[in-house]
């Protein structure tokens, strides 16, 4: 893990109180507005450049573990959080629409870092980011819709436009941009000069959009600053409560070590920045949203790092694990 990576909770809390500082102090805060959502788009396409479509056959051979990662992510976590929302959050709807855009959105990048480290089988989980993504792409507008309840106040098809524009448009931009790389000057030219250079723009990207977002809401965010200490329970509660539903699973299914980790930490971690992108583009006039998503990832990487150790694939449960075909 490199050290922006190590440090991007803090980088991150970092770019949210310069935002916040020169959205109180300066008149910036139209044209921060005007930032956010292409620093957003520009960052998806870059974690989308990553991705190389010939992993997905790495899944092939880990049926259980490909299984019982999408029953944890795409039916029992949304399931999780709606209770969360609606317990300890129901008098404060747009805190609760952030959990949720928080909490249904599996990650699709930073969790390969822990994987790595926790000694987890990297190649499923590299495989596993595609299916997750394309399942994001075609499963967010059901689960606001179905169970932001009222609070979502959002019409359907806006919501819809909303991930096409987060998602679609960046897999659309990336794909054809990888393809056409590789056509031409063939896949090491395509890593060297598109890739390797795209995966340094992701965080920059993200701290300019986080920055921007809080120069353009000060106001907001100064008043509603003690509502977000409200986001903290729920959260904490999904970070115990689903490293143990996949360590459960993984013993249930009698899952070898690495594969364990890999489903551990494939069903922990969340997408906070695609989550971020799709609450700026659908919901524009209610920032808390967008607001409530800054406080996932600081709580998470650390999170994340802890539980890594925790579950680490020690040198007695075997060899060390394999990162290509299981």
């Amino acid at each position: 893990m490199s050290l922006a990576e190590r440090l991007q909770s803090v980088l991150v809390t970092v770019a949210a109180l310069v935002g916040l500082g020169a959205g109180l102090l300066l008149p910036v805060g139209e044209t921060a507005a005007l930032l956010v959502l292409p620093a957003l788009l520009v960052m998806v396409t870059a974690v989308v450049l990553q991705m190389d479509a010939r992993q997905v056959g790495e899944v092939r051979g880990a049926g259980r573990l490909v299984a019982a990662s999408l029953v944890l992510n795409f039916v029992v976590t949304p399931l999780l959080a709606w209770a969360l929302g609606a317990g300890l959050l129901g008098g404060q709807p747009d805190l609760r629409i952030g959990l949720l855009l928080l909490l249904v959105t599996p990650c699709t990048d930073w969790y390969l870092v822990f994987t790595a480290i926790a000694r987890g089988h990297t190649g499923i989980a590299a495989a596993l980011l595609p299916v997750n993504l394309v399942l994001q792409l075609a499963l967010l507008p059901v689960y606001v819709l179905l169970l932001g309840g009222r609070s979502a106040m959002v019409d359907a098809g806006t919501l819809v436009e909303s991930v096409l524009l987060v998602l679609v448009v960046p897999l659309v931009v990336a794909t054809t941009l990888r393809a056409l790389a590789t056509r031409w000057r063939g896949s090491g030219w395509r890593d060297r000069r598109i890739v390797a250079p795209a995966s340094r723009l992701v965080l920059p990207m993200l701290y300019l959009a986080v920055g921007a977002m809080f120069a353009s809401q000060a106001r907001t965010v100064l008043a509603h600053a003690a509502d977000l200490l409200a986001l903290l329970p729920p959260l904490l509660i999904f970070f115990v409560v689903a490293p143990l539903l996949a360590t459960a699973a993984a013993r249930l299914l009698a899952l070898p070590a690495d594969h364990r980790v890999t489903l551990t930490m494939v069903s922990t971690a969340r997408n906070s920045p695609i989550a971020l992108a799709i609450a700026v583009a659908a919901f524009p006039d209610r920032p808390l949203i967008a607001v409530a998503l800054v406080v996932g990832p600081l709580l998470e990487l650390p999170v994340l790092a802890l539980i890594a150790q925790l579950v680490r694939v020690r040198a007695a449960e075997g060899s060390a694990p394999e990162t290509g075909r299981p």
